[in-house]
C-alpha cells in the first residue's frame, strides 16, 4: 500500500485505504483493527494523502505529507515521545524539529495532532507506505545524481 491509496474523508476519523470507485463515489476500507468498509459519495471530501503538503516559508511553499511522515519514520522509528493530549507548544516543538521550515502561521496545532494520528495509524495497519516513501526518496537522490 502506499499514499495514493489512502485516503482521509472530512468529518470522519481515521484513514482509510481505497478499495474502488463506485458510480456515486468510492468504498473505503478504515485502516484500523475493524475494517469496517464505507461507502462515500459526491457529498463527501476525501482526501488522498499523496496530495496533502504541509506549508513552509522554502521557495516551493508546502513539503509532502509523504516526505514528512517518511522523514519522522526515519528519524523515530515509532517512538515519536509525545502523549496524545501534548500540548500545543510540544506538538509545534515537534513538527519544527522534523521540518524546521514549516509555516507556524499557517500549520495549526491541531494539524500537526492530526499528522501524528496519521502516522501511528499507517505505522501500525500499512508500515509498507513509509517504506515505499523511502524507496521513492532514495530513487529521486539517485536521478538527480544521474543528471
Amino acid at each position: 500500500m502506499n499514499f495514493n491509496e489512502i485516503a482521509t474523508v472530512s468529518g470522519k476519523p481515521g484513514l482509510y485505504k481505497i478499495l474502488k470507485p463506485t458510480k456515486g463515489g468510492v468504498i473505503l476500507e478504515s485502516l484500523d483493527e475493524k475494517k469496517s468498509k464505507l461507502v462515500v459519495g459526491a457529498n463527501h471530501r476525501v482526501s488522498i494523502l499523496a496530495e496533502i503538503s504541509i506549508y513552509t516559508m522554502n521557495e516551493d511553499g508546502a513539503t509532502p505529507l509523504q516526505n514528512v511522515m517518511a522523514k519522522i519514520e526515519e528519524e523515530f522509528e515509532g517512538d515519536l515521545g509525545l502523549e496524545s493530549g501534548a500540548d500545543a507548544d510540544e506538538l509545534r516543538a515537534f513538527l519544527k524539529h522534523v521540518l524546521p521550515d514549516y509555516d507556524e502561521a499557517k500549520v495549526y496545532p491541531s494539524d500537526i495532532k492530526k499528522l501524528v494520528a496519521w502516522y501511528q495509524i499507517i505505522r501500525n495497519n500499512a508500515p509498507e507506505a513509509l517504506q515505499a516513501s523511502d524507496d521513492a526518496e532514495e530513487n529521486t537522490a539517485e536521478e538527480d545524481k544521474g543528471e
